[in-house]
Order: structure tokens, then C-alpha cells, then sequence
């Protein structure tokens, strides 16, 4: 991958990086808040689920961060761009459009045709 694009990508998944982390600690903050004391159990139920919810969301954005920072070492070491699967260069569009992505469309489809066999004899 030539230079400039390399330095294209490094700045969208750092851009990516810092609004996940500025995100997060919003998140923490505002759950550490005091707890409120509801007499009605289905709000209580209802802040409950609100919260898992949030819990869920923050989890997939916790494996965002880690597949950004290997993106970002994929860079350092040249290898990003580069189908983990077959070796081909992944296309720009795809990697416009998934910036943390190791595979290229044609191994992640057939990829994903895998697991829905699996999945489909289970």
C-alpha cells in the first residue's frame, strides 16, 4: 500500500480510536452517578434493561478499540491492506468502508456462506 493511503487510514481509525475512548468515559461516568431509589419496580426493571443495553454496546465498542489498535500495527508493520486469507490486496472501497478489516469481500463471504452451512446443520 502506497505511503499517503497508509497515512489515510491511520488518521480515520485514530479519529475512530479517540471518539470510542472520549465515548467510553462518558459512559463510566455517567453509570457511577447516584443510584436512583424507585418505588415502582418496573422502572427499577426498566433502568435495568436501559443499562444492559449500555453494558452490551460498550462491549462491542471494547472490541472496536482492540481490532483499531491491531489495524493501526497492521500499519506500522506493512502489512495492512493485505488479505490475512489469500493475500491479495483488500480493495479500497472495502477498507473505506471497514477500516479494521483483515479480510478481502471474496474470502469474507465465503467465510460467512461457511458459518451459515454450520449454523444451518446445527
Amino acid at each position: 500500500m502506497e505511503k499517503d493511503r497508509a497515512e489515510h487510514y491511520r488518521t480515520l481509525l485514530n479519529g475512530k480510536l479517540e471518539e470510542l475512548l472520549s465515548g467510553a468515559g462518558k459512559a463510566v461516568s455517567g453509570m457511577s452517578e447516584k443510584e436512583e431509589n424507585f418505588p415502582d419496580p418496573t422502572d427499577r426493571a426498566s433502568l435495568e434493561t436501559d443499562r444492559n443495553f449500555l453494558l452490551r454496546v460498550k462491549d462491542r465498542e471494547r472490541k472496536l478499540i482492540t481490532k483499531i489498535k491491531e489495524a493501526l500495527k497492521r500499519i506500522d508493520d506493512g502489512s495492512y491492506g493485505v488479505c490475512e486469507l489469500c493475500g491479495e490486496e483488500i480493495s479500497e472501497k472495502r477498507l473505506e468502508a471497514r477500516p479494521v478489516t483483515t479480510c478481502c469481500i471474496e474470502c469474507k463471504k465465503e467465510e460467512e456462506e461457511l458459518e451459515r452451512s454450520r449454523n444451518a446443520q446445527s
